[in-house]
C-alpha cells in the first residue's frame, strides 16, 4: 500500500537562498510525523509547498498515490490536506458555527443550511473528542477551544492529512493532554498528521517518527524505538547542546516594588490589572506564567513605562515613580524585550546597523566631539553587539528582517545589555525559537541574573519557566498569585492556577 503523502526530491530557492534542497519523505495513514529544525532550516517553506502557498522549483509530491501540483491552498484543501497555523484565523465576533460555515461554503448566492452544518460539526466533534459549543462566541473561548475550532475546520471538508504548526505553543499542560488525545483519535481514524514543534519532550511523547531539517536538507531521522532527546537536539543544531546551569540565586537589592496597582482595560485590550502587589529583586529571575490574554502583556508594558496606572504606587530602587514614559524607564535602568520582536522590537526594513543605534541616539560611544553621529564608531558599536551575543548575519547593512527569529532575539537582547541595565523585562523571549537559540537566550538571562540584575521572565512554556526561574507568580484574569519557589512547583499545579483553579 502506498503512503498517504510522498515528497520526492523537493527543492526551492528564493534568489540565492536555498530554502529546501532535495528533500524526500513520506507520511502514512494513521501516522504522526514530526518535522523539526532550527529557525531558517526550511520547515515553513516545505509545509507551504505541501499546502499550496509555493510551487517547488524541482521535485514532485504524490497524494494518495497520484502526482499532484498544488498551486494554492484551496486546491490542497479540496485534495484532503488541511493546515492549522500557530496563529489562528478566526472571526472573533462570530460564533463557532458561523466560523465553520463561512470557511466551508461559498457565500455567493448560496443560502447556508446552518442546521446541516451544525449536525456535521457535532458529528466531527463527537468522533474526535473535539468538545465545542456551536453557539459560543469565539472571543470568549480559551486558546485550547479556539484551536479545536481550527481543527474542526480542517476536518469538516474531509481532510485526510493534517499539518499542525506549533500546536502547543500557548496551551496549558491540561490542554496539551487534551490535544494529544484528539491527535490519537485522528490517527486511529486513519488520518495522517504532520506536527512542527520546538518542544522536544512533547514531540518524543506523541510522534511515531521524526525527521530533522538543517540548512534546507534532511539531516537525520528517528523511528519511535530510537527516540533520544539529547541525540535529537544534537541532530537539530549540528552539535552537542549544553544547557545552562542554574546556580543557586543570591537575592540582592529590591529593584521594583508595586503596591496596589490598578490599570483599567485599554482600547483593544481585554483585560486590565487589578490590585497588583509585586516585588522584583536583583540576583533573581522571577517567572510569570499565564495563558495568553490574561494581562501579561499589559504588565510588561506597564513595567517598561508604556502604561500609566490608575492607582497604586510604583517604586524603583526605593524611589516613587511619578513619570511614566519609556524614555524615563530606560534612564532608570529598565530594559524591555517585547513579546512581538518583529513589530515592537525592530524596524524590519531598516538595516541591522540602524536598528542597533535606534535607542542610542544620544550615546557618546557613537558620536564625535561635536555631537554628530560617527559612522565608524556606530559600526564598531553594533558589530560588538552582534559578536558578543552570537548574532549571525551577512552584513550590517542588510535589512534586519532577513535575520532568523533567533538572531533577531539575540540582537535585541544584546542591544539592551549594551546599556548595562539593572532590570530586564523579558516577555516571551524564546517563543518560536529553535533549541539552539533557546539555550543561547537562557544563558544570556542567567548570566545577567548572576551579575546581580533583576530579571522578569514572562513565558507560556512551563518547562522553561521551571528550568530558568527562581520564583514563579501566576497571572489569571489580570491578577497575580504568588510568588512560589520554582523548585516547589509542579507543572500541572501551575496549569491549574493559570486557568483559575486552586491547588490543594
Amino acid at each position: 500500500m502506498y503512503p498517504l503523502l510522498e515528497v520526492d526530491s523537493i527543492s526551492k530557492k528564493f534568489g540565492s537562498l536555498i530554502a529546501n534542497d532535495n528533500i524526500s519523505f513520506s507520511v502514512s495513514e494513521g501516522e504522526i510525523l514530526a518535522v523539526l529544525g532550527e529557525n531558517g532550516a526550511g520547515k515553513t517553506t516545505l509545509m507551504n509547498i505541501i499546502f499550496g502557498h509555493y510551487l517547488p522549483d524541482h521535485g514532485s509530491v504524490k497524494f494518495n498515490g497520484c502526482n499532484i501540483s498544488i498551486g494554492k491552498p484551496r486546491e490542497a484543501i479540496n485534495l484532503g490536506i488541511g493546515m492549522v497555523h500557530q496563529h489562528f484565523t478566526l472571526a472573533e465576533n462570530l460564533s463557532v458555527l458561523e466560523n465553520i460555515a463561512i470557511c466551508n461554503q461559498s457565500l455567493l448566492g448560496i443560502s447556508l443550511d446552518f442546521g446541516e452544518i451544525e449536525k456535521k460539526l457535532l458529528e466531527i466533534s463527537n468522533n474526535f473528542g473535539l468538545s465545542v459549543n456551536p453557539h459560543a462566541i469565539v472571543s470568549g473561548l480559551s486558546i485550547g477551544e479556539k484551536q479545536r475550532i481550527e481543527i474542526i475546520k480542517t476536518l469538516f471538508g474531509g481532510c485526510k492529512l493534517v499539518i499542525l504548526d506549533e500546536p502547543t505553543a500557548s496551551l496549558t499542560p491540561q490542554e496539551v493532554d487534551q490535544l494529544f488525545v484528539i491527535m490519537k483519535s485522528m490517527v486511529e481514524a486513519g488520518l495522517g498528521v504532520i506536527i512542527i514543534s520546538h518542544k522536544l519532550d512533547e514531540i518524543l511523547r506523541i510522534s511515531d517518527r521524526i525527521i530533522v531539517l538543517r540548512n534546507g536538507k534532511i539531516s537525520g531521522s528517528m523511528e519511535k524505538s530510537e527516540f533520544n532527546k539529547s541525540s535529537l537536539a544534537e541532530m537539530i543544531v549540528g552539535k552537542k547542546i549544553i544547557r545552562p546551569d542554574k546556580e543557586k540565586c543570591v537575592r540582592a537589592e529590591k529593584f521594583i516594588d508595586l503596591r496596589g496597582i490598578n490599570i483599567s482595560p485599554r482600547v483593544g485590550s481585554a483585560l486590565g490589572l487589578f490590585n497588583i502587589n509585586f516585588q522584583l529583586f536583583g540576583g533573581e529571575i522571577h517567572g510569570i506564567a499565564g495563558v495568553s490574554g490574561n494581562g501579561q502583556r499589559a504588565f510588561a508594558e506597564f513595567l517598561s513605562g508604556h502604561i500609566t496606572p490608575d492607582s497604586g504606587d510604583f517604586y524603583i530602587s526605593g524611589s516613587l515613580v511619578e513619570k511614566f514614559t519609556p524614555e524615563e524607564f530606560m534612564n532608570k535602568g529598565i530594559a524591555y524585550i517585547p513579546e512581538d520582536r518583529n513589530s515592537d522590537g525592530v524596524v524590519g526594513e531598516l538595516s541591522i546597523l540602524e536598528n542597533g543605534i535606534l535607542t542610542e541616539i544620544g550615546n557618546p560611544k557613537i558620536r564625535n566631539k561635536l555631537g554628530f553621529l560617527n559612522k565608524k564608531k556606530a559600526i564598531e558599536f553594533v558589530t560588538n553587539i552582534c559578536e558578543n551575543n552570537d548574532v549571525r548575519y551577512q552584513s550590517l547593512f542588510q535589512p534586519v528582517r532577513l535575520l532568523s527569529g533567533g538572531n533577531i532575539q539575540k540582537f535585541l537582547i544584546g542591544r539592551w545589555l549594551e546599556r548595562d541595565p539593572e532590570i530586564i523585562i523579558a516577555c516571551q523571549p524564546t517563543r518560536g525559537l529553535d533549541e539552539g537559540a533557546i539555550v543561547a537566550v537562557q544563558k544570556l538571562l542567567l548570566l545577567e541574573r548572576n551579575k546581580g540584575r533583576a530579571v522578569l521572565f514572562i513565558t507560556e512554556d512551563l518547562d522553561e519557566l521551571l528550568d530558568v526561574s527562581d520564583v514563579v507568580s501566576i497571572m489569571f484574569d489580570g491578577k497575580l498569585t504568588g510568588p512560589f519557589p520554582s523548585d516547589k512547583l509542579e507543572k500541572r499545579d501551575i496549569g491549574l492556577m493559570m486557568t483559575g483553579g486552586n491547588v490543594s
